[in-house]
């Protein structure tokens, strides 16, 4: 793991827009520069480990990040994936649990460290990394709420068209009318795990997907090119 001082700081962050520090003036994300540590993490590194004292926040400047947890048969099952502009650790910001999830990059990732003391002190100071603190701590909660339901109450199949269409939303680039190339490589293994399912069942219907056109593959890059259909199997209102 490469750990460097950046010489350019937040304000040139190329995710800066999608981040808790979006509203605040460039003179105020310099300061904030000057707390904060930049590391490279190569691919299959962790950031931090399920169990382990939390110390402050990571925000993704760029990359893939991948949130698990081992449960106590040791399975481990993907929480979710962020991205550029996310952040993680934050719950821990107010509590003092250790780290629920463990954090590993699936691709070499640029991420920022800053300690629990000095975000603190951000956050009673500037009322609009609160507030973003905030909403990043709702739009989780609600993303786990609605993976919980559709563990429970989909089937495999609505299930991964589902993650398709999270997939297209969150790292989908449209690359010509109605066709999304996704800009992530997940293993089959990751993918099975995220909507709890074995490796097999999932290369399964992937098959079934490319046979009815919903969405394409080239070499191991995957495109959504029916997006409407793909709802429909989700059996998702939207």
């Amino acid at each position: 793991m490469k750990n460097s001082r950046e010489m350019n700081g937040c304000e040139h962050c190329p995710s800066k827009g999608q981040g808790i520090f979006c509203e605040l003036k460039n003179s105020e994300l310099h300061e904030i520069s000057e707390h904060k540590v930049t590391n490279t993490y190569k691919k299959g590194q962790t950031l931090f480990v399920q169990g382990n004292h939390p110390f402050g926040i990571y925000c993704i400047n760029s990359g893939n990040i991948k949130v698990t947890k081992t449960g106590p048969d040791g399975k481990e099952s993907i929480v979710r994936i962020v991205k550029g502009g996310d952040v993680l650790g934050h719950r821990s910001l107010f509590t003092n649990d250790y780290y629920s999830a463990t954090a590993t990059a699936i691709e070499d990732s640029k991420v920022c460290f800053i300690d629990k003391k000095y975000i603190l002190k951000v956050i009673e100071e500037k009322p609009s990394v609160a507030l973003n603190v905030i909403n990043k701590l709702s739009r989780d909660m609600g993303a786990a709420e609605s993976k919980l339901t559709s563990l429970h109450q989909k089937n495999v199949r609505e299930r991964l068209a589902e993650l398709f269409l999270l997939l297209k939303e969150t790292h989908g680039e449209e690359v010509s009318t109605g066709r999304f190339k996704l800009n992530i490589k997940l293993t089959r293994e990751e993918m099975a795990t995220m909507i709890g399912t074995a490796n097999e069942t999932l290369i399964r219907f992937i098959s079934e997907f490319k046979d009815e056109n919903l969405i394409e593959q080239e070499g191991k890059v995957l495109f959504v090119v029916n997006e409407e259909k793909l709802v429909d199997w989700a059996n998702l209102n939207y």
